[in-house]
């Protein structure tokens, strides 16, 4: 009986971590590695193996969804994985060897500050519905890193072009190292690289996040497997839940304004670097 309870609710708790990320495009791991550790008494190198699963979960869910609803970017996605990749699987590697150790909570307040140095960035732009339309850096107009997509609550067809391709790309690095490192898809850095770096509409950095988070987190998956870090037991739950809320999460994004989704986006990640911070604090 017990075990029917902690397994019902470990699919409502995925459930709501899907259903979120896909709309912040951050993937459910943000809430479960956390959950996971502190509710669950997980340890914090399976908890990372998990949340990876449900990462993927929630990518393969949205990322079929957003290709459809043509808010995906495929061009800049897959262009920005050569980033992603090599920074998840050393990322993971990491984590395989420091799970063992106690810089866990060192790495955790490191993060968190991060986090919370990019939210006054994200605040001075909660009013913008569209980013300026500018021609792009050079690497971009050459790649064609440009798109649009039509706006359901407006009513338009909306055009953007990508702007700092270096910056973007030097923080998909980081993302995927985060990625790999936390379990968690990364998907604020990713967002931030697609939003503020590229200045890509708020639907679309978080419709390609949620599609770059999938190969990102096959990459990082595949090391903690290997590192015996991913528990079917507790995966199995949590992967079925991220996919019942990503879907939900993902049928109700195109028909929101682009400003909520970042005041969702900013609410989420204050939280989440708080909760980071406070975790390692308390793990000292």
């Amino acid at each position: 009986m017990l075990v029917l309870v902690l397994v019902l609710a470990l699919l409502a708790i995925a459930a709501g971590a899907g259903f979120l990320g896909s709309l912040a495009g951050l993937g459910g791991g943000v809430i479960l590695t956390p959950v996971l550790v502190l509710f669950f008494g997980v340890p914090f190198g399976f908890a990372v193996g998990v949340s990876a699963v449900s990462v993927l979960a929630t990518s393969t869910t949205t990322g079929a969804a957003y290709v459809h609803d043509r808010l995906t970017d495929l061009r800049i996605g897959n262009f920005l994985q050569i980033a992603t990749v090599p920074g998840a699987l050393i990322g993971a590697t990491a984590t395989v060897i420091l799970s063992h150790t106690s810089l866990v909570p060192v790495l955790l307040i490191l993060l968190g500050v991060v986090l919370i140095a990019t939210v006054p960035g994200s605040i001075a732009m909660r009013h913008e519905e569209q980013p300026p339309e500018v021609g792009g850096d050079s690497l971009s107009r050459r790649l064609h890193l440009s798109g649009d997509y039509l706006d359901r609550v407006h009513r338009r067809v909306v055009r953007y072009q990508g702007q700092d391709t270096t910056e973007a790309l030097e923080v998909m690095f980081g993302a995927g190292i985060v990625a790999g490192l936390f379990g968690i898809g990364s998907g604020v850095l990713k967002v931030l690289a697609l939003d503020r770096a590229l200045r890509l509409p708020m639907k679309v950095s978080t419709a390609t996040s949620n599609f770059m988070m999938g190969v990102t987190a096959t990459a990082g998956v595949g090391v903690l497997f290997a590192g015996g870090l991913v528990l079917p037991l507790l995966a199995a739950p949590v992967a079925i839940g991220t996919t019942l809320g990503s879907y939900a999460g993902s049928r109700l994004l195109p028909g929101l304004t682009n400003q909520l989704i970042r005041w969702v986006f900013i609410v989420i990640l204050v939280v989440l670097a708080a909760e980071t911070i406070v975790r390692g604090a308390f793990s000292l």
